[in-house]
Parts: C-alpha cells; sequence; structure tokens
C-alpha cells in the first residue's frame, strides 16, 4: 500500500518557506504479527513544530500527532475502525507495533482516543489534547490564579489561549487576552465571555491595560515572548504576580539571539514567580485534568472553533498559516482519503 510523508527537506531560516517541506510517496511494509496500520483522519499542526524541527536531520518526517483509525491489524488488542492518537509525525498511514516501546520511529506513542459525544472527534487532537491539556497545566498547575484575580493571556484566539481565558472565567477570575485582530477580539469577547481583549497591532499596549486592568496583572500566560511581554512583566504585574511561560512564537524565526531587558529587579521587589513547562513532564496528570476538560466542554463552559483545511496534501499551507496568525482557535488537518472498511464492520 502506497503512503504519503511530509519530509522536512532543509532546516527553516527565518520564515519558513515552500521549498523547506517536500510531499513524498511511501511503499508500506506488510504487516508482521503485532503490527497495526494506521490511517490518519486529522492531523495537527502546532506553533511547537517550528522549534523542534532544529532536532530533525533534513529528510526526516516532521513531528506531529494525528487521530488515526485502524484499518489493517495483527494486533488483537487493536479492531479494525477503532480511533487513536498516533505521534507518527505528517504520515497518512503508518505501520507500527504500538505495543514495542518507543515503536517503529523511536518517539512514536499510541493512545486511546477519547469520546466526544456530540463534538468533533478532532477535539482528541485540539480543546481535549495537548492544547487544552497544555493551557490547563500553565493556567492551573503554574499560576493557580484565585477567584476575584486578574488574568491576562497573549495569543488569546489561538487554541491554547482561548483555553486558558475561558478556565480563568471558570475558576472565577477577570480575563483580559490580546490577538491581532479586531475580528478575533471581539470573538473572544462576544463568544468566549473575556472581559476584554484589544489588538495588539493597533492598540498601546499600557493603555489597553491601564484601561482593563487599574489594579494590576496577578497571573500572566504568555505564549509569545516578545517585547510586549517584557512590558508586562516590568509594567503590569501586581506583588506575588505568577507567569506561565507556555511559547515564544515571536522568536520562532529569528535568525539571532533575541536580546531584550533585564528582569532582576521587578522580579526580586515584586517577588514574581516565572515558570516554563513542557507536556510531558505532567504526563501522570494529563487524564485528571482531560476529566475536567471534556466536563466543561459537554457542560458548555468551553467552547471551541476549529478551522479545518482539508486535505492531507495541504498540511505545509495550514503549518504556515497557522505560525502567521491566519487561523481563529485551533487548525487541524482533515485527510480526505478514507480506505474502506469491510461491511461487517
Amino acid at each position: 500500500m502506497k503512503a504519503r510523508k511530509w519530509i522536512l527537506a532543509k532546516h527553516f531560516e527565518g520564515v519558513p518557506k515552500d521549498s523547506d517541506l517536500e510531499l513524498v510517496e511511501e511503499e508500506l511494509p506488510s504487516l508482521k504479527d503485532g503490527e497495526v496500520l494506521f490511517e490518519a483522519e486529522y492531523l495537527s499542526v502546532d506553533p511547537y513544530m517550528r522549534p523542534y524541527s532544529r532536532a530533525l536531520s533534513p529528510g526526516s518526517v516532521m513531528y506531529g500527532e494525528q487521530l488515526a483509525r485502524v484499518i489493517e491489524s495483527k494486533n488483537e488488542k487493536y479492531a479494525l475502525g477503532a480511533h487513536y492518537l498516533v505521534r507518527a509525525g505528517w504520515r497518512d498511514r503508518i505501520v507500527i507495533d504500538p505495543d514495542t516501546p518507543g515503536g517503529a520511529l523511536g518517539v512514536s506513542s499510541v493512545h486511546s482516543a477519547i469520546d466526544t459525544g456530540s463534538h468533533p472527534a478532532s477535539l482528541n487532537i485540539g480543546i481535549l489534547g495537548m492544547p487544552g491539556i497544555s493551557a490547563y497545566i500553565g493556567l492551573i498547575k503554574i499560576c493557580d490564579p484565585k477567584p476575584g484575580e486578574t488574568v491576562y493571556v497573549n495569543s488569546a484566539a489561538g487554541i491554547v489561549g482561548s483555553v486558558v481565558g475561558q478556565i480563568a472565567k471558570i475558576k472565577g477570575c477577570k480575563v483580559i487576552g490580546s490577538a491581532g485582530t479586531d475580528e478575533k477580539c471581539k470573538w473572544l469577547t462576544t463568544e468566549l465571555g473575556f472581559d476584554y481583549a484589544f489588538n495588539y497591532k493597533t492598540r498601546d499596549l499600557n493603555e489597553a491595560l491601564k484601561e482593563s486592568a487599574p489594579n494590576g496583572v496577578d497571573c500572566f500566560f504568555d505564549n509569545v515572548g516578545d517585547s510586549l511581554s517584557t512590558a508586562i512583566i516590568v509594567q503590569h504585574m501586581n506583588k506575588y504576580g505568577r507567569i506561565s511561560c507556555c511559547g515564544a512564537i515571536s522568536q520562532y524565526n529569528d535568525t539571532t539571539p533575541p536580546t531584550g531587558q533585564l528582569l532582576y529587579s521587578p522580579f526580586v521587589f515584586k517577588e514574581l514567580k516565572m515558570q516554563g513547562f513542557l507536556f510531558p513532564s505532567y504526563a501522570k496528570h494529563h487524564q485528571a485534568m482531560l476529566v475536567d476538560l471534556r466536563k466543561w466542554v459537554i457542560e458548555g463552559k468551553l467552547k471551541y472553533h476549529e478551522d479545518v483545511v482539508e486535505g492531507f496534501e495541504n498540511m505545509r499551507e495550514a503549518f504556515y498559516g497557522m505560525l502567521s496568525g491566519k487561523y481563529t482557535g485551533k487548525v487541524v488537518v482533515k485527510a480526505t482519503q478514507a480506505t474502506k472498511l469491510p461491511a461487517a464492520l
């Protein structure tokens, strides 16, 4: 059987170019005992893929997770038609032994998908997957917001930022967000319940925060890591404030190391706490977090928006668009190729 994969043709330098990623075809091997053939239904594109790609050798398959179904199996634990989360990279089909530690890819893993009820199954790689759990980790585990406190999140119209703001509202906080268009800001306030949202491209940060948070910011969830992030820490954080560092998307295309203002003084005199985190470090808590996230989605307390890009061949377009802020909420790629299973299933 033929399969397709996206490979890193050469390392990104500055803004990614079409020539950096290449779609190639491969012939899949016949299944051996214990192996399973997975076919992607939905694939995720996320900001972390940009910096993580530096660890790949040219010719390697791009990192990534997908919601896939079993279309052939020589492993009795994996029934035809069953859905799983598979860290197989940007592939539309793959043959692996899910029970072998590390699997055929060295970094692959397979997990059962969760039942999303009447909601799209693709939420497994969005609000009910790594992005939603990352929001939970950074806000609840690191910032630990208290009712009545003020929470600010940048890149708030992305999947992680939008979940952060909504969880903060569930916890009884005042929530402020920033995004790159007026339309995104309107979505944050009218649909997701943010108390205030401003367009960082057209509004002065200090004026916007003096207006929306006159008493300062208690928790700052940072997805961007730019000079505006520094200004928030220096000028707007309250004493004992907490800063969660989830990403630094403003720096991913930099070709020289960033420089900026030293932050030692505000950290000392405001007694601030700032912590970064990585998703795998909290693996033992993931299932408990998913229980909360799923409950909030079913109750309507957590809302979501998915921009669905049709076609595995458009992975590159979706990835570059996500990095440039083209989409709102979570962008997923729907693999339009589907293998027909036996009628009995």
